[in-house]
């Protein structure tokens, strides 16, 4: 690829032919906004369509001012980002947003995380100088994960790319035309009756509060403040991986400690790990899978840890839905253990124990209230909230989780292995299930329980796994566009694999939908998966089978894996939709 030489603001570079100004422009580490520009998974333009001109500057001898974001470099280009003219037309078009939006940044939930916000700070903008009509569109409240405040949206189309190029899931669409243009659902449906998958990527990159999760917060409020009410919350793997960037502590740290401190200290009666649950998944998930592989039926096996995936699979695939595993996720054995073995234990009446999970997955609220997440007509898990809500509780209730000291998780429920927390971790829950499958294929101990080829952020991996006298041949998948992929290569009976993971969100669970916004910044995600895998290390048990917990759950509740009690809990069906 030729070079090309340009000059920008005085300063020469030579950057590859192809290459925007706007990128151009970073390389010397030259900031010009952008609202509507997009930058997605190993440096793919997602959304690049110059809807809203913020990013524009001067090019010398063009007569109009171009957008840096869709405009690429040429030979000996001269650009000026920081021209009188070029700041008049940003302000301008920051304001003409502002005269359409509405002005109550103090309640909303992206106060201080909206990108519209710091732009027009930025600018130094005071006023608004332009009045008129503003256009209104009813919220939609419908979804039980996701809301959506058209009145909000600015027309970034970001949500439009996510959802169509890389989920493929293709909910969104622009509707009507000019002033009463909004980004809405076909027929403008509601979002509860479409194909929605709930993964939550149009809120992760939704710049302003016109896509937001469903807010659970009062409702953990209020189940804290009745007396009569025995709270206990679980928090996910990915959870301690990213809750401290919301306090200002650096990437890569991690909160496990801290975080069970401060959920202590906003009133829970119990804090628990959704690792134990993850460990307690594997046993019944391996198997499962052993058994599928010595009848040579249903394979490959699907894992159906992720609830968003899920619901993409009963949208599209309903010939396939007898690959997916029965287990439910382990955010759902965790609650039907709760109400029914941690409850006696604790002598409470299940009906009176809520059943709090902290998650970074929007899809989660929506799994709680599927109508067969429950037993015997109580429900596995009460409330669901995401990363971004419990660190909204923290500071709501005057802490800050840099102040705790670090506290252990409660037991039974929070005792787990290192497979368990790397859950998190695109690859994790195949690893975690390859460790305790080795070792129940072959009787054999696993020395090297590290298995490097199903780990790292690429969209799809695949191995050959030798266990015993099997080949097993893995794939580990991660966004549901390339789900899709593989998903035709099984309809089209071109598919050689045993066993596929597949995660909703790209990068799996540290990208989730709920996590702190970072717009898919690989070297933070990278930084979040090295705390998991680092968690796992130091872990002085790593495989799910070996979990002391489990195995006394085993001997006085479930009585052995696969059993009629540990289906009655820890199992589900599919549907089509």
């Amino acid at each position: 690829m030729s070079l090309v030489t340009l000059t920008i603001n005085g300063r020469t570079i030579e950057v590859n032919e192809g290459v925007t100004i706007l990128e151009a422009a970073k390389k010397l580490n030259i900031e010009i906004p952008t609202l509507c520009y997009l930058k997605l998974q190993d440096g793919k333009h997602v959304s690049c369509t110059s809807s809203c001109r913020v990013c524009v500057v001067e090019v010398e001898g063009r007569k109009n001012l171009a957008a840096s974001c869709s405009t690429p470099v040429a030979p000996y280009m001269v650009v000026k980002t920081n021209t009188q003219r070029v700041a008049n037309a940003r302000k301008t078009i920051v304001e003409l947003l502002l005269s359409d939006h509405p002005q109550d940044c103090l309640k909303c939930q992206k106060n201080l995380k909206c990108e519209l916000q710091k732009v027009a700070a930025d600018l130094g903008i005071r006023e608004i100088r332009y009045e008129g009509e503003m256009s209104t569109t009813p919220t939609d409240y419908s979804s039980v994960a996701i809301t959506r405040d058209v009145d909000k949206c600015i027309l970034c189309r970001r949500c439009v790319s996510v959802c169509n190029e890389i989920q493929t899931v293709n909910v969104l669409c622009p509707a009507s035309r000019g002033f009463d243009t909004i980004m809405s659902t076909a027929f403008l449906d509601p979002l509860a009756e479409t194909n929605c998958s709930y993964c939550g990527q149009c809120v992760a990159v939704c710049p302003t509060g016109a896509l937001r999760e469903a807010n659970d917060e009062d409702r953990v409020w209020d189940a804290l403040e009745d007396e009569s009410k025995v709270v206990v919350i679980q928090t996910a793997p990915a959870i301690r991986a990213a809750l401290g960037e919301q306090f200002g502590l650096s990437p890569g740290t991690n909160v496990t400690g801290k975080m069970v401190a401060a959920l202590r200290a906003l009133g829970f009666n119990k804090v628990y790990d959704t690792d134990f649950a993850a460990d307690l998944t594997i046993m019944e998930e391996a198997t499962e899978l052993i058994e599928r592989i010595k009848k040579n039926e249903n394979l490959p096996l699907l894992t159906s840890c992720c609830p968003g995936w899920i619901k993409f699979l009963e949208h599209n695939y309903h010939d396939l839905l007898h690959l997916p595993s029965s287990c439910k996720s382990p955010q759902q054995m965790f609650g039907a253990i709760a109400k029914n073995y941690l409850a006696e234990k604790m002598e409470v009446d299940p009906k009176n124990m809520v059943v709090v999970s902290v998650m970074p997955c929007t899809a989660k609220k929506f799994e709680a209230s599927r109508e067969e997440m429950e037993v015997k007509g109580i429900r596995d898990v009460d409330i669901v909230i995401t990363t971004r809500e419990l660190s909204s509780m923290i500071k709501s209730a005057g802490l800050d989780l840099k102040d705790f000291d670090n506290e252990e998780f409660d037991n039974p429920l929070g005792e787990s292995t290192g497979a368990g927390v790397i859950f998190g971790a695109t690859g994790g829950v195949m690893e975690a299930a390859l460790r305790t499958a080795y070792e129940w294929v072959t009787g054999e101990t696993l020395s090297k329980v590290d298995f490097e080829p199903v780990r790292g952020l690429e969209g799809i991996k695949s191995s050959t796994v030798k266990i015993g006298d099997i080949n097993l041949k893995v794939a580990v998948v991660s966004s549901l566009g390339n789900a899709r992929k593989l998903m035709e290569d099984i309809r089209n009976s071109n598919c050689e694999y045993s066993i596929i993971e597949i995660m909703a969100c790209p990068f799996g669970c540290i990208g989730g939908g709920g996590q702190p916004f970072i717009r898919g910044d690989k070297e933070i995600l990278a930084k979040r998966t090295e705390i998991l895998y680092d968690a796992d290390k130091n872990k002085t048990i790593r495989k799910s089978h070996e979990n002391p917990m489990i195995k006394k759950l085993y001997d006085e509740f479930l009585v052995e894996t696969n059993s009629e009690k540990a289906h009655e809990l820890l199992h589900t069906h599919y549907e089509p939709r």
